[in-house]
């Protein structure tokens, strides 16, 4: 990433992200036991760039929260924690191949080209199922996840939700798309 490419927020959504986290990170502490806010807050403060995806996340109703911490990369991981797939990022197909490839009613993006934009990575069906182990998420909406080249190549994608207390992950097109379906994020820090 260039310099003139760097997007950082203005001091007035900066502190007002900062709040909206820290209340989080206080009211969920199970999502991130042992980790300490004084910390975190030094990781945010090294990466401004990183508030900016945060933000990005929080504003398309991601709700993002630390859900863990790999002590290997000394990284906090954020994911979106809202209760069903955030609002402001369903509709999409899965990536842009998808999108191009429809003839007619096209979605105006696409779940990869968002996340990329975004600065977040998709979640993987791995971290999917982890995120699960935190909470009820997806109980009335679906989340497309990253999906093995193998099946994409097909013309393929998966997405998961939960449904009857376990997580289901399904297969559909990836030109397909549905206002109950959207994508979760993940950000390290």
């Amino acid at each position: 990433m260039t310099i003139e490419n760097i997007k950082i927020l203005s001091l007035e959504h900066y502190l007002e992200l900062l709040g909206i986290l820290k209340a989080r990170f206080e009211k969920n502490r199970n999502r991130h036991p042992g980790l300490a806010w004084i910390n975190l807050l030094a990781k945010l403060e090294a990466n401004p760039q990183k508030m900016w995806s945060l933000n990005e996340m929080e504003t398309t109703g991601g709700e993002p929260d630390v859900v863990g911490f790999e002590p290997l990369t000394n990284a906090c991981v954020f994911m979106d924690c809202s209760v069903e797939s955030p609002r402001g990022r369903r509709s999409l197909c899965y990536d842009r191949e998808a999108k191009d490839s429809r003839k007619e009613h096209k979605p105006e993006n696409s779940c990869l080209e968002m996340a990329d934009s975004m600065g977040i990575e998709l979640l993987t069906e791995e971290q999917y199922r982890q995120l699960q182990q935190l909470g009820i998420f997806d109980a009335k909406t679906s989340s497309w996840v990253k999906t093995p080249p193998e099946i994409r190549k097909l013309g393929g994608a998966l997405f998961c939700d939960r449904r009857y207390d376990h997580v289901f992950v399904y297969h559909n097109g990836a030109e397909s798309y549905y206002a109950a379906r959207g994508f979760r994020g993940a950000l390290w820090l």
